[in-house]
């Protein structure tokens, strides 16, 4: 099956070394033609990047991961952008299945259901109840996109990409205002594997509080702008040498 739309893949990192490669495995398992995979680095210390320009992958200066897919969006060159977290895995066919789904329902922008990695019965049972549930009963009335967000490039541009200021569930906002000028939906042909990490981390309570915390804080009170907690990016594999520096990089701003 052919397709004629150019995909642009953008994945921000740091220290991804460990999911990383599984995820541009799965990408080049894919039969798709006519793809490239954009990695937004915001400045690992392992072997992120080395395994990204290895894969064959063009790599640009990130940062949280709003502005890291905002500057792989714009060295993008395909018709359509392609968000993945870089502890994403993609099912064999995910791209043929997935966009011609977009495509038949005329979709504008599109995120998924997932599956949790590991696949015990505990993660599955979490994932159902609160995601994938949720956001399809949600789906007409409230948009939600997070993990795996295919747009337009259009239309990304036309909303101004992901809003910076944002602290949390600012893929949440694209989707929503996305949502107002084109075609929103959740791509049922196939659903992604994402690792469990954030459970593991961060526990269960913890992860969902903050979750419901910025839901809610969106419905009443919009975007969260606010510093109610501390956003760590990528802090589920740092090495104890890397969690000094980042205590460094605090205090020299407080102090200087």
């Amino acid at each position: 099956m052919a397709i004629k739309s150019m995909l642009s893949i953008i994945i921000p990192t740091l220290n991804e070394e460990k999911y990383l490669p599984k995820l541009l495995a799965s990408i080049k398992r894919q039969d798709f033609g006519g793809c490239e995979i954009i990695v937004a680095d915001a400045g690992s210390h392992d072997r992120t990047v080395e395994i990204a320009e290895t894969s064959g992958c063009r790599v640009v200066k990130g940062g949280l991961p709003a502005f890291g897919r905002n500057r792989g969006a714009e060295v993008a060159t395909g018709d359509l952008l392609l968000f993945l977290d870089a502890d994403v895995v993609l099912p064999d066919g995910f791209f043929i299945k997935s966009i011609a789904e977009y495509k038949k329902r005329e979709l504008k922008i599109a995120s998924f259901l997932i599956l949790p990695e590991p696949r015990t019965k505990k993660y599955s049972l979490l994932a159902t109840i609160f995601y994938n549930t949720p956001i399809r009963c949600l789906e007409h009335l409230l948009p939600h996109a997070a993990m795996a967000i295919l747009i337009e490039k259009a239309l990304f541009e036309t909303v101004a990409g992901f809003d910076e200021a944002i602290k949390i569930a600012e893929d949440h906002d694209l989707a929503r205002r996305a949502a107002k000028l084109g075609r929103y939906g959740l791509v049922k042909a196939a659903k992604i594997s994402v690792s469990s990490r954030r459970y593991e981390k961060d526990g269960f309570i913890k992860t969902h509080s903050k979750n419901l915390f910025a839901e809610l804080y969106m419905i009443f009170k919009g975007p969260v702008k606010k510093e109610f907690f501390e956003y760590q990016f990528s802090h589920y594999e740092l090495t104890q040498l890397s969690k000094r520096q980042l205590l460094w990089r605090r205090l020299r701003k407080k102090v200087f």
